[in-house]
Order: C-alpha cells, then structure tokens, then sequence
C-alpha cells in the first residue's frame, strides 16, 4: 500500500510517496511561498499532492491516506493548526481541502515527531517500538514513539523535550526559562560553550580555525580543532557532550525508549560524537542501569531531510 507524506516548511513544500515500509518512490518539492498568504500555501499542497500522482502515474485508490509534517501546534485529530512560526497558517484547518478533492483521510502532526516516527520506519531506529528521536540543530527538537506511534499529548504539541532544565539558573534559553537542556546541547549551545572556552585559551587552534575572528565560530570549530590535537578544542567537545549526556538521561529516565536517536546536523559528527556521548550516558547513575534488563542504545539518525516525510506518511498506517 502506497502513503503520501509532505512536509510542510518555511521555505518549500516537499511530498513523496512512500510504502509501507517507509521506501520513497517519488518525491517533489515547490517553493512555500509563504509571504503570499494563507490560500497559496493551501493551494501549494493540493499541488504537491497533483505532482506525485502525475509523476508516479498511480491514482488516488492506490494510496492509503496523506500525511502532513508542519512546524508549530496542532490539533492532530481535527486537523487545526494552532500556530506555525513562519507559515501562514493559523488557526487553519490544512486538511479538509485534500480530503475534499481525493477523498483521502489526512493526518498532520509536529514535524519533529514525522521525524521520529521516520527514523522508527526506516532509520536509525528501525525495527523499534519505544524511541525517542533528538534533532540537535538551532535548537534541540524531539520526537516520542510509543507502541510505534507518535505521541503527542492531549493537545498535540508534547515533545518539547529541549525545554527539560537540567542547569538550574543557567543560560537563557528562547522558551523563556534558564537552564534548558537547549541552552547547551543545541548547534548554538555548542558554539556558545566554544567561545567561552576560546576566550579562556587564547593560544588554542580555534582561534587559527576561525581566522581570529570568534563571530565565525560554528559547529564544527571544537571538533576540528580536537582531531588536531587542540587541548582546548577536546575540552569543548567534552563539555558540549556532557551537557548532551545530561538530557539523554533524562529521556532514558523519563521513557526508558529501546533507542535514543540522535540527527540534526552535529549528528553528522557520527562515532566521535556518538562514541564518548555512549560513555558519558553510561557514566550516569540513570534508573535501569542494571545488568538485569535491557539498556538503551544511542544510535545516528539515517534519513536526514527525508526522516519527516516518511513519518508524515505513516501517519496513517
């Protein structure tokens, strides 16, 4: 059986058609248009919808249902979207205009639990039941699969999970609190806890990497600087995973998941993130840590940008 998934962003509308195993057979992509209005935006994804059936030539009894992946909060049963950063779509129902044209069920959901519920599909968490999927980039997003299927809470925007505090009086974080595990594990935590460190060592191989200027500093800066044997450099990356430790035992604690998974761009890093990231987590006096029962694994997220298309699509399985 066929699914169509779309994700719904700031700057494109991307869909697929993806089987029931989470392979994607055709995908498109068009320009959001967002600055034009609410009814482009609807009318951008009646047309992604047109795309995949002219392109892959099927019709719409061959496909099971669509879902869609947007950013902000939902009602996932009515099909409501409370509020989208970005997108002009709130308190708009973005489902009944595709459900009235193919006669289709349309699910949507938080684009960050699509992304979850994809790497449970077909990612890095495949094969698994309980997992919860962490998106280290601007800042840190989530997702929560229980029993396979997303969990949303009752109001449907449950998953913040960047917004745990886990430093108490600590950086300010944009949700408004102090000591969000964001404030620290995030692409921009991560670039904070380089400069502080910089500042500090003067004579580090940061500087040299950022040609003296520490506005340049990224993601990767710490990391470099550590493989080439910068003292400096291996403390950030040690302090970035500490505090990245941190949150993963609270997720364990929290939902004892069979996988945590981890994506967004410093995933990229792969085993030399994940690798002392697996230590530090095993360092913590966390619950279940026992011999007795099964531990969670920490693995890399596979699917990348299409992670929340897939998911959106297996909404409706």
């Amino acid at each position: 059986m066929n699914f169509i998934g779309i994700d719904l962003g700031g700057t494109n509308i991307a869909a697929a058609l993806v089987d029931e195993n989470g392979k994607i057979s055709t995908k498109v992509s068009i320009p959001t248009r967002a600055g034009e209005g609410t009814q482009v935006v609807l009318d951008g994804l009646l047309k992604v919808v047109d795309m995949i059936f002219d392109e892959s030539g099927i019709k719409p009894s061959d496909v099971k249902s669509v879902g869609i992946g947007v950013p902000g909060m939902m009602n996932v049963d009515t099909g409501v979207v409370y509020f989208s950063p970005n997108i002009p779509i709130n308190n708009t129902d973005i489902t009944s205009h595709i459900k009235a044209k193919y006669g289709l069920p349309v699910y949507i959901n938080n684009d960050a639990n699509c992304a979850a519920l994809g790497e449970v599909a077909a990612g890095g968490a495949k094969g698994t039941q309980e997992a919860i999927f962490v998106t280290l980039g601007t800042g840190v997003g989530g997702g929560i699969v229980t029993g396979g299927k997303v969990y949303s809470g009752f109001n449907g925007v449950a998953g913040e999970i960047g917004h745990v505090v886990n430093n108490a009086g600590g950086r300010q974080c944009g949700s408004g609190r102090k000591g969000c595990w964001e404030a620290y594990a995030s692409a921009s935590g991560l670039i904070l806890t380089t400069k502080e460190i910089m500042e500090k060592n003067k004579d580090s191989k940061m500087w040299e990497i950022v040609g003296g200027d520490i506005s340049k500093v990224n993601g990767r800066t710490a990391f470099d600087a550590m493989r080439a044997g910068d003292k400096a450099g291996q403390e950030a990356v040690d302090a970035y995973i500490q505090d990245l430790a941190y949150g993963v035992v609270d997720m364990i604690n929290i939902f004892e998941p069979e996988v945590v998974c981890i994506g967004g761009g410093i995933s990229n890093e792969g085993e030399t993130l994940l690798v002392p990231l697996r230590k530090a987590v095993d360092a913590e006096k966390y619950t279940a840590k026992s011999d007795a029962v099964p531990q969670t694994k920490i693995t890399k997220a596979l699917l990348g940008n299409d992670a929340g298309i897939v998911g959106a699509a297996l909404l409706g399985k």
